[in-house]
């Protein structure tokens, strides 16, 4: 168990329930989880990020993305590049319910933007050499730790689930930034839609490929965990007939709507771009 108090975090609930194995792999942080297991009619390489308390760095010990984590990442990616190099590029899933990057002064001296640059460049460098990359957000998707492990997914999936939250801060940090209370951060969040933290309000960005309702995100049942791996296993087929850049998330319907000013910016930078 990751939990000090004997209770699995979501990530490692999900993984076992998906794979049949608590995903502990020697030669590595016991806070990243791998293994190799069925995905429909092939084998997938599952990844999640669970708490460790006894990490040896005092920063990442509750789900975040420290040093270890970012370049374990990386690690177990790469080893999947390279051994499907000469055959099927195989899915690759990362189970993502993660706290935020590790912060302290430890990872500030020892490079925890490399380390995460680390795990950004393996999970992109994978999708764009034709492995299915699929995030599944069970739990929280926050800051730089969904950006190193999820972010560059060809698909990304949550459950519909109060408890997954996604956001660039997480809400005590927004505060201490904006100087407002958690209450008012709350408030500004139901009033302004990029600063809500539900995934609901996140899908209507128009980011996200499906959510999905009926599953008990905690606990799941054998049925929801059917479910899940169905829409997984769709999620992988429909990556690999379609394109490997990340360019649909701009093209959604809801995309189109509400991200409007993104697509302007990239298309103003393009053309700059392609003047020089």
């Amino acid at each position: 168990m990751s939990e000090a108090n004997g209770a699995r975090s979501r990530g490692e609930t999900w993984l076992a329930a998906l794979t049949g194995t608590d995903g502990i792999a020697a030669g590595g942080p016991r806070s990243v989880r791998v293994a190799d297991a069925p995905l429909g009619d092939e084998r997938a390489r599952w990844l999640a990020v669970v708490p460790d308390p006894a990490g040896r760095f005092p920063r990442a010990r509750s789900g975040e993305v420290g040093l270890d984590e970012a370049w374990a990442l990386a690690r177990r990616v790469r080893e999947a590049i390279a051994g499907d190099a000469r055959g099927t590029r195989r899915p690759i899933v990362a189970i993502v319910d993660v706290a935020s990057q590790a912060y302290g002064r430890r990872e500030e001296l020892l490079g925890i933007h490399l380390a995460c640059a680390a795990a950004v460049d393996a999970y992109a460098t994978a999708r764009l050499l034709g492995h299915p990359v699929v995030a599944l957000l069970v739990g929280r998707a926050m800051s730089g730790a969904f950006l190193a492990h999820g972010y560059q997914a060809n698909r990304l999936l949550a459950l519909d689930d109060p408890g997954v939250l996604v956001h660039a801060m997480g809400k005590e940090a927004t505060a201490r930034v904006t100087r407002r209370t958690v209450a008012e951060v709350e408030q500004l969040g139901r009033e302004v839609l990029p600063m809500a933290y539900d995934v609901r309000s996140w899908a209507r960005l128009g980011m996200l490929d499906r959510l999905i309702s009926g599953v008990d995100a905690d606990a799941p049942s054998h049925e929801d965990v059917r479910r899940v791996r169905g829409a997984l296993g769709e999620a992988v087929a429909d990556a690999r007939s379609g394109p490997r850049d990340l360019l649909r998330r701009l093209a959604s319907p809801a995309s189109r709507e509400l991200r409007a000013a993104s697509t302007e910016v990239r298309r103003r930078l393009a053309a700059q771009w392609d003047a020089v």
